[in-house]
């Protein structure tokens, strides 16, 4: 087992390095041959790159004079090397809050990003209509970031906060996103003219299409089962995912009329391979329904609580012949001498022995 789950590993870890090389070549296209060209303004800490570099290239164009070679700050402050600084503060929230394994992917995306775009700057544009340049940098950046995800690695940015607010708080980001991209398109009014924040704002749409017509796994479904053993099946997806389920009792089938029972819940689209194996060892002839649900009101994961009794050795003792002298092996022993019987988390008696 051992082996193949370094295999396995090993396999993750090219894909995800393949999946931030094809990232990056995606959005120095995106950047090189549209969105620059065309002066439309990507989403995230992206489009604030863009933002900063074209302020710079602006009203700050110069150069400084240096013993053996002249640097202009169009070359300092360039999009890919903005977009670098800026995301190392969130490389550091990332190692500290998420893991080290995921900063070390997305540090890889990033990195290899600023390099393509500084590589793939000599590339002509094909146009510079704004609307064209617009919808196929979106296309292409979608791709690509659509690709990253789906590989579970992340491109920076609003996602890190994104991912650490959630783990956190159990909120997400979608407010703080919008509110960003909303400032970014404002900004973009005044820095070139109204009509291109627009457009801007046309490739931001598009390109978030994109990336969740890819990006499925985070998309939730509804299950309907229909089985003649509800306890084993519902044991079997309890053990694999933390989903609550609704049982229905009294189902019967319209050819042999016999007693079914229906059990309903929600899952990812990540779990649908959980959720096939779930079913192949608990009941494989039961038959299951899977639609797309498009609102989900109360409570979506179901976590088993597992409760911890800690002994001292005088209790421990007394547990034992407790346990010795008592039928019911799910009674514990309290402080006063009784009994406390748990079923399902609760309390449900206490008996003397």
């Amino acid at each position: 087992m051992e082996e193949i789950d370094k295999l396995i590993r090993r396999h993750q870890n090219w894909s995800r390095l393949s999946a931030a090389f094809f990232y990056s070549i995606c959005v120095a296209v995106a950047l090189n041959m549209f969105w620059e060209p065309g002066g439309v303004f990507a989403s995230g800490v992206t489009g604030l790159a863009q933002l900063l570099a074209t302020i710079v290239r602006k009203w700050f164009n110069f150069s400084i004079a240096l013993p053996f070679v002249s640097l202009s700050t169009t070359d300092l402050f360039s999009t890919g090397t903005l977009l670098f600084f800026l995301n190392v503060p969130l490389f550091v929230l990332a190692w500290k809050a998420i893991g080290h394994r995921f900063t070390f992917f997305t540090f890889l995306a990033v990195i290899f990003s600023t390099i393509m775009i500084r590589v793939l700057g000599v590339l002509t544009p094909l146009t510079k209509d704004p609307i064209v340049c617009g919808i196929f940098g979106a296309v292409v950046n979608g791709l690509g970031t659509g690709f990253a995800l789906r590989n579970n690695i992340s491109t920076g940015g609003i996602d890190i906060l994104g991912i650490v607010l959630r783990k956190r708080t159990g909120r997400t980001v979608g407010t703080i996103n919008i509110m960003f991209n909303i400032l970014i398109i404002f900004f973009a009014g005044f820095v070139n003219d109204w009509p291109h924040a627009l457009y801007s704002a046309l490739a931001i749409f598009i390109n978030g299409r994109v990336m969740d017509s890819l990006y499925t796994r985070q998309q939730r479904l509804q299950v309907m089962i229909v089985t003649a053993r509800p306890r084993q099946v519902v044991n079997e997806i309890q053990n694999s995912m933390r989903r609550g389920i609704t049982i229905v009792h009294d189902a019967e089938g319209a050819f042999h009329h016999e007693e079914k029972t229906i059990l309903f819940t929600i899952i990812s689209r990540a779990e649908m391979y959980d959720l096939e194996q779930a079913m192949r060892h608990s009941d494989p002839y039961a038959f299951v329904s899977i639609t797309d649900s498009v609102k989900i009101l109360g409570h979506f994961m179901s976590r088993k609580r597992i409760k911890t009794i800690r002994f001292s050795p005088e209790r421990f003792r007394a547990f034992s012949l407790a346990s010795r002298a008592c039928r019911n092996r799910s009674t514990y022993p309290t402080s006063a001498g009784h009994l406390v019987k748990i079923k399902n988390d609760q309390l449900i008696r206490r008996e003397t022995c």
